[in-house]
């Protein structure tokens, strides 16, 4: 795999990453309710307190289908004052961490007709608290809290959303693409490169590489410069001492067993192709015969 593409993978990956930390687990949804339940019981106390009352009920907070919309009800019919209502509400969510931004219904029980509302938000110019000062009689209520997903967080959530679905549908067509031509892509440099024939192989002398259909075979320097003096003479004889000044005349020193050991590698390498045999004429030379 190149370079370019374990990059963009990486990327993907870290992408992802991030967007689960926007989205969040399921651990946190439930934390939220729980949270969410027990400030909004919080609420309903205090709520009866200021009616003068210790001893009715807070019925169970309801969560209701909408995502993050919570219901209170009480036991016995109460009297809400609107200013009360707003600061203990505050008072409650701030001390549970709830969010800055939510919507408040205060409904009537018999028909449901909303008696009073209002909006919290984290731009106070955006927030609306109407008729502070009116007073709600006795009767029998029910609180409906809606809190409000922050708009930056669900765009950014939206835009992570989106780009990993385009780039993982690139990375889908990029994967398809190279499955289906694995051989030509891995191949397309070598293609490219000068080449010399041996048998069925081809012999890439700057690439130190065999090639013989998808399988490629590395070749040591010293392996390289003999084959390179077989390939220019094929079926000819090259002395022993020609072999040894052209590949180790550099060193210094001529070493016989080397040369003995690098013609016994290369023999092995070419062994995949009959037609071709690197044989040794005795007492003069080696010979790449290709039939």
């Amino acid at each position: 795999m190149s370079k370019t593409r374990i990059l963009l993978y990486s990327c993907l990956a870290v992408l992802v990453f991030i967007f689960w930390l926007f989205s969040g687990s399921n651990e946190e949804n439930e934390d939220f309710t729980e949270r969410a339940k027990i400030s909004l019981r919080d609420v309903g106390n205090k709520l009866l307190w200021t009616n003068a009352d210790s001893t009715s009920l807070v019925l169970p907070v309801m969560e209701l289908e909408e995502s993050k919309k919570y219901e209170l009800s009480f036991e016995t019919p109460l009297a809400i004052h609107p200013d009360s209502l707003v600061a203990i509400t505050r008072n409650s969510f701030n001390k549970s961490f709830m969010p800055k931004q939510y919507r408040v219904e205060v409904l009537n029980c018999k028909d449901g007709e909303v008696a009073y509302s209002y909006e919290i938000s984290e731009d106070e110019e955006n927030t609306l608290i109407p008729c502070g000062g009116r007073f709600l009689p006795r009767n029998c209520y029910t609180i409906k809290v809606h809190f409000i997903q922050n708009s930056s967080v669900l765009f950014a959530r939206n835009v992570f959303l989106y780009l990993m679905l385009i780039i993982g549908f690139v990375f889908l067509i990029d994967y398809r693409f190279h499955k289906s031509k694995p051989i030509e892509a891995e191949n397309s440099n070598i293609e490219e490169s000068p080449y010399a024939t041996i048998g069925t192989f081809r012999f890439y002398e700057g690439q130190n590489k065999l090639v013989k259909a998808a399988k490629e075979i590395s070749l040591s320097k010293k392996e390289c410069e003999l084959l390179a003096i077989f390939a220019t003479n094929p079926n000819q004889i090259i002395k022993r001492d020609e072999l040894l000044k052209r590949v180790w005349e550099d060193n210094g020193v001529f070493v016989g067993r080397s040369l003995d050991t690098y013609i016994s590698k290369l023999r092995k390498k070419l062994q995949d192709d009959d037609s071709v045999n690197l044989i040794n004429v005795h007492g003069v030379g080696y010979k790449l015969e290709v039939r």
